[in-house]
């Protein structure tokens, strides 16, 4: 199992077998080493009474201050890991006390001896992974699927519908997984099992973003703008100071866009040496940010390394990707991330990321122009909602975009990328009944799913809970906490990390600190969204550092050209994929409806080209694990 996994870990590799009792308990890992590089940092490893034996993933920022306290209580270490100060927190303080005060990412699995328990715990964000396999009798987990495929036994029965909820939003959401016998963890929760023998017991939340997002804004921040830039900054400067603690060469993925800009900014303010940077450029200027974030490296005075690629190289990726994600994900960027974290790797070990600012600070632009667009198809009479969902469903989205493109000349302003695209989602958002349905259309690489899958059906998730909960929460905030709960963690965190973690390199979200969100949700909404304009305080302070002109633009993304690949260099690899014999062979998905889509895409309905892609990357994966 662990051996599936040794990507993880190159560095090290550990397993260990209670055979003190009848617990039947074996613990496996695979070591990347980041803090204390000794053997004294080897794992799985035991508290100083024997009582605990652990295994864990990830970082916990604020050890050292933690070690002081736990010194200054009597407890005494051997070596310099936060693993060993993790285990004598648990003896000191019990484990969810324990978990409470820790800053940083973490999957951990730890056996207690004296209670006959075990506990499975995961981070408050959910930057590391948790995947758990449990029939009666029987319990495995591990940080990736492929470790519990690996395991004693593993039933590959497909839930079909968690593979709705893939095609719609190009994740699974948690709990659920794409196997009907493996749920995830959920963010910030604890899971103690103590009979193997008995149904798996409900986890238990010790930090709540709900809970945060509420007490946010009955207890908002009470100073100026300007004491909330100042303390934004103290707590951006704390959350990047703790993550550049690391034994092994470190560095930076830079975008040049706000979010990578403001982290490396700050780095370079705290780092003691050189700050290193990587980004990747690509031969479609479209999507190539790579001169702009050249320009913020030059301007702070990073060492900075741009790797440009062609097309061609980057579609070399998309073969290796269902063995990389062993849970289907859709989201094309995992592609350029891949990328600049294997030239990252290169030279260092880990790597900040400047991952978190667009959620927590309102930068995408549905945050300000979809919940715009909500509120005034709300406004408008159902039929003549509908008659003008019609109209603009009846043209297509190459036809939208050949339209916008002999008009733009005569509209002010820098114009609108992929307006095509964007004119067929405001037709989807006018069909649709209800704020909770109008963003989840937002969201949706496919309309209807569920009839896209045999025996599929659609259960209601995260976004259609948050939108339609009671509340005090306004609609924008509302969007953006059904983000934080589901697409953050399941798409864009999950993502990181498998990319990352594909090349044995350390990704680091200081933005995603619990503390900075936290003071996230204190803020009043026009603190973030300002004048159309998303990230108004991180921008402030970020400003302090980068001039405006360096990293004022409209929004790119970090992603690739999709529609392009599939309608050209990717389209015979695509039609093998979709061809009825092997649709049909799957079992899973409706052949007739994929098809009909694929020859509609190939007309010239380019907003299909997300959800096709979504099909694909499942068939790729059905076919390695399905």
């Amino acid at each position: 199992m662990s051996a599936t996994v040794r990507h993880r870990g190159p560095d090290d590799a550990g397993i260990w077998v209670d055979e003190s009792s009848d617990a039947a308990v074996a613990l496996g890992f695979r070591r990347l080493s980041i803090i204390d590089l000794s053997v004294l940092g080897h794992q799985p490893m035991q508290s100083a009474t024997r009582r605990f034996t652990m295994v864990f993933n990830g970082e916990v920022y604020n050890f050292a201050p933690l070690r002081r306290e736990l010194e200054a209580l009597g407890a005494r270490f051997r070596g310099h890991s936060d693993s060993e100060v993790i285990l004598a927190a648990f003896e000191r303080w019990g484990v969810e006390s324990a978990v409470r005060r820790f800053v940083g990412m973490f999957a951990i699995a730890v056996w207690d001896r004296e209670a006959h328990a075990l506990h499975l715990i995961r981070d408050r964000l959910g930057k590391k992974p948790l995947f758990i396999y449990f029939r009666p009798g029987f319990l495995s987990f591990g940080s990736e699927i492929k470790a519990l495929i690996a395991g004693p036994e593993f039933d590959r029965t497909l839930d079909r519908g968690a593979i709705v909820s893939y095609l719609r939003y190009l994740y699974v959401p948690t709990p659920s997984s794409i196997f009907r016998g493996v749920r995830k963890l959920e963010p910030g929760h604890v899971l103690t099992i103590t009979d193997v023998e008995r149904p798996l017991p409900a986890a238990r939340p010790y930090w709540s973003l709900d809970e945060v997002a509420l007490d946010g804004l009955q207890h908002p921040f009470a100073g100026s703008e300007t004491e909330a830039v100042d303390e934004l900054e103290r707590l951006l400067l704390d959350a990047v100071s703790l993550r550049l603690q690391s034994d092994v060469p470190l560095g930076a993925l830079l975008s040049g866009g706000v979010d990578s800009s403001t982290v490396v900014a700050l780095m370079r303010a705290r780092a003691s040496g050189a700050v290193k940077t990587y980004t990747i450029g690509f031969d479609a200027p479209e999507h190539d940010e790579s001169r702009h974030a050249e320009d913020v490296a030059r301007h702070i005075g990073t060492e900075h390394t741009t790797l440009r690629l062609t097309g061609n190289e980057a579609l070399a990726v998309v073969p290796r990707l269902p063995d990389m994600f062993d849970e289907p994900l859709a989201d094309p960027s995992q592609i350029p991330t891949y990328l600049v974290c294997q030239l990252a790797r290169r030279e260092v070990t880990v790597a900040l990321s400047g991952d978190g600012g667009d959620e927590l600070f309102g930068g995408y632009n549905r945050y300000s122009q979809g919940s715009r667009m909500i509120a005034r198809a709300l406004r408008m009479p159902r039929p003549a909602r509908r008659l003008l969902a019609t109209a603009i469903r009846g043209v297509s989205s190459e036809r939208w975009d050949r339209a916008y493109g002999a008009l733009k000349s005569f509209i002010p302003g820098e114009g609108v990328r992929l307006a095509g695209n964007k004119i067929a989602k405001t037709g989807r958002l006018l069909s649709a009944d209800g704020a909770p349905q109008m963003y989840r259309s937002l969201l949706s690489a496919w309309e209807h799913p569920a009839e896209i899958v045999e025996g599929g059906s659609e259960t209601p998730g995260v976004v259609e809970r948050v939108l339609a909960a009671p509340g005090p929460l306004g609609l924008v905030e509302r969007m953006m906490l059904a983000d934080q709960l589901g697409y953050l963690s399941d798409d864009l965190l999950a993502k990181v990390d498998r990319a990352s973690m594909a090349v044995s390199l350390e990704a680091r979200v200081p933005i995603l600190d619990h503390r900075v969100v936290e003071f996230s949700w204190k803020l009043p909404q026009a603190w973030k969204l300002r004048d159309g304009v998303g990230k108004w305080l991180l921008r402030q302070v970020l400003y302090r550092h980068v001039p405006p002109a360096l990293v004022d633009r409209p929004k790119v993304g970090f992603s690739v050209p999709i529609e392009a690949w599939l309608s050209g260099p990717l389209r015979p690899w695509a039609e093998d994929l979709l061809s009825p014999r092997r649709l049909e062979s799957g079992g899973v998905l409706r052949c007739g409806s994929v098809r009909r889509a694929w020859l509609q895409f190939q007309a010239g309905e380019r907003s299909l080209a997300l959800g096709l892609w979504a099909v694909l990357m499942f068939q790729a994966w059905q076919e390695r694990w399905g």
